[in-house]
């Protein structure tokens, strides 16, 4: 194998055509340039292979070598690759290991398969032999996931962990991004709050109406789950007509939308209800990403590609300490104000 070129300095100057004082000022995270500027050298020097002192002793405190003989192969293992959210956290998959010349790649379970025929399956498909995998949030069946823990390799499950599983997870916050919502919209004098997202399908997606009920009642509410789209919404149409009722007997000054299919529905809804968003009602929606077709929401920012990019860092350090107890990592966004909320009588 080729030895690996060093990579300094004057190299991430050259690349992107800037002085070398400036490349350093960046990585040392000191003042005197835009913020675009510096994460546009952060990224280049990711790219590149280029660590600082400092990171490369963090590296080797967790026994990771910043710069491996062995060239690793990973997989994102999916059932739904046309959720956005898969595609962000491929991104930062990528994005993490490139740096260290390892390589991730797509697999896609199918969604019909007998549980007892699974371990066959990917057994075929030569899974067992990657050197760990990522198995992604809204994998169906659930079966799935049963036989995906069974895997004797390293695994980090990009999701929140069922009680009692074994393994490694990391995960964006949608706890503390639903907390957040409500502090929000508490702090523009919003009361009258109501939640909509179906709470059933997923773990995450109970978190969230738990995390609503707690946000809440530490402000002094009461919630009323019959005042709350949280049904299953098993027909679109049917579940439209509901929302509709529910937002015409409640008229709610506020509406957190906790799951990202469903705020353009939510959207919507209020716009054929002839409710102005945010004059007559203020909307904040846990989008995975900003869609060009709604207008800038106010929401949290779930740090997807940050999860990705941090889940690379926790599989090579399970690899390096196999013994070691199993983590469970939150990772939290910031928050962003949009378009689409206001004080409540405009105050």
């Amino acid at each position: 194998m080729p030895t690996r070129k060093t990579v300094t300095l004057k190299t991430i100057a050259h690349e992107l055509g800037l002085t070398v004082q400036t490349v350093n000022k960046a990585l040392k995270g000191k003042q005197g340039m835009s913020e675009a500027t510096r994460q546009l050298i952060v990224q280049t020097a990711e790219k590149l292979g280029y660590y600082t002192m400092d990171q490369i002793r963090s590296l080797r405190l967790e026994h990771i070598a910043p710069y491996p003989n062995e060239r690793l192969r990973f997989l994102l293992v999916q059932t739904a690759d046309s959720v956005s959210f898969n595609q962000l956290l491929l991104q930062g998959l990528q994005n993490r290991f490139f740096s260290f010349g390892h390589r991730i790649e797509l697999l896609r379970l199918p969604l019909r398969m007998k549980p007892e025929t699974m371990a066959a399956w990917l057994e075929e498909h030569g899974v067992t032999y990657a050197d760990g995998i990522f198995i992604a949030p809204s994998i169906l069946p659930l079966a799935w996931e049963t036989a995906l823990f069974n895997l004797p390799i390293p695994r980090i499950l990009l999701n929140f962990p069922p009680s009692g599983v074994k393994i490694d997870s990391v995960i964006w916050d949608v706890y503390e991004a639903t907390c957040q919502s409500v502090a929000y919209l508490r702090s523009l004098g919003h009361a009258n709050i109501m939640y909509v997202g179906d709470p059933y399908l997923q773990r995450g997606y109970i978190l969230r109406w738990q995390a609503f009920n707690f946000a809440m009642q530490a402000s002094g509410l009461t919630v009323t789950p019959s005042e709350h789209g949280i049904g299953k919404h098993d027909a679109t149409d049917q579940w439209r007509d509901e929302i509709m009722h529910l937002i015409q007997q409640h008229q709610p000054s506020a509406i957190l939308c906790g799951i990202d299919r469903e705020v353009a529905i939510v959207h919507d809804v209020c716009t054929e209800l002839g409710l102005r968003i945010p004059a007559d009602i203020s909307l904040i929606g846990l989008l995975n990403d900003q869609p060009d077709t709604l207008p800038l929401f106010t929401r949290p920012v779930l740090s997807i590609a940050q999860t990705g990019y941090r889940a690379a860092d926790r599989m090579l350090w399970r690899i390096a300490n196999p013994t070691l107890p199993y983590e469970h990592i939150r990772i939290q966004g910031e928050f962003y104000v949009g378009h689409t909320t206001v004080a409540l009588n405009g105050g």
